[in-house]
């Protein structure tokens, strides 16, 4: 029988369970996977814990990579045997096996294994609709990405170098901040030891930056926004620290008449042409050298402590439960 993580009650690590789940046949437009990995991502912990609202009881985990093992009907573009992967609704990627709508499914190809996959396809593509097209990133741009030592953070480094951008990250240790300049930051600032914002100043010879990418939330806006030159733009796209609450308005005026912005992957991949081309410009990065690390694995049955290393920011890169 299969078997798949679910939640009954929000709440912490440890309300979610382990458990048997029948998987059907795949009825029209669906797919059956046979899961190898499953990959481990902070919006999983919004839907844990409530702040996403899941209808309970409910699988979880929006991310996976495995072997198509039936069609339904409908289905032509994909056969049994096929490698896919996923970052796409409907939750339930936590499992050993699930159906899935075909449209939601992307074909690997030959030089993308099923474990890089589950490791890249939520972060990359993240990455690609936030520096390809929320705020389009130009050769000779500078741009302050926090928590650049993060699975995000270490993808978009090396991609914002790969367009001919200056990378400022922050990161929370001296060991993080070697390891987001090993993936091309240039600079890094150690947000607990210095003032961000100062910081961001002098290196850009105090004219700010055109764009953040924040995703840690609650903790970084305020850093964020006075990071910015004059009509520069705030992408929040998380809230590792909490989210932002009772946001004056009022502030983007009186910091230089700034944009802001609050983006998410469903939205920027929600059309079936939007999925691929996404994914698309992801492989081709692959190809020209971006690298997925992959720096912590736990099976799948282990996801609570996976959970709770994620929240205790004890993890770097990304990470994959096995199945």
């Amino acid at each position: 029988m299969a078997k798949a993580v679910r939640i009954h009650t929000a709440g912490g690590p440890e309300n979610m369970v382990f458990e048997d789940v029948q998987v059907g046949a795949p009825g029209p437009g669906e797919v059956r996977i046979k899961q190898d990995f499953c990959g481990l991502n902070y919006i999983d912990v919004y839907h844990r814990t409530g702040l996403y609202p899941l209808e309970l009881p409910s699988a979880i985990g929006l991310e996976a990579a495995g072997v198509v093992e039936a069609i339904g009907d409908g289905v032509t573009e994909l056969a049994v045997g096929d490698r896919v992967a996923y970052a796409a609704p409907p939750v339930g990627a936590y499992a050993t096996e699930r159906l899935m709508p075909w449209h939601r499914l992307i074909k690997l190809p030959d030089s993308i294994s099923n474990e890089a996959a589950a490791g890249m396809m939520l972060q990359g593509m993240t990455v690609e609709y936030l520096i390809r097209r929320t705020y389009p990133v130009q050769p000779g741009d500078t741009v302050l990405f926090q928590a650049a030592a993060g699975g995000v953070g270490l993808i978009a480094c090396q991609w914002l170098k790969q367009i001919g951008a200056t990378v400022i990250g922050t990161a929370g240790s001296p060991e993080k901040a070697a390891l987001a300049k090993a993936h091309g930051c240039d600079h890094v600032i150690l947000y607990g030891q210095e003032d961000v914002a100062k910081r961001v100043r002098e290196i850009t010879d105090g004219a700010g930056v055109p764009v953040v990418y924040d995703g840690v939330g609650a903790a970084t806006v305020d850093g964020s926004l006075d990071s910015l030159r004059p009509r520069g733009m705030f992408v929040s796209f998380g809230n590792a620290s909490g989210p932002i609450q009772n946001f004056n308005l009022g502030t983007l005026s009186a910091k230089g008449s700034l944009f802001m912005t609050r983006p998410t992957l469903m939205t920027y991949t929600a059309s079936r042409e939007d999925l691929v081309e996404s994914s698309t410009a992801l492989f081709d990065a692959y190809a020209k050298g971006l690298k997925i690390e992959i720096n912590q694995r736990y099976a799948l049955a282990d996801v609570v402590q996976a959970h709770k290393d994620l929240e205790a920011r004890k993890t770097t890169g990304s990470t994959l439960l096995v199945v």
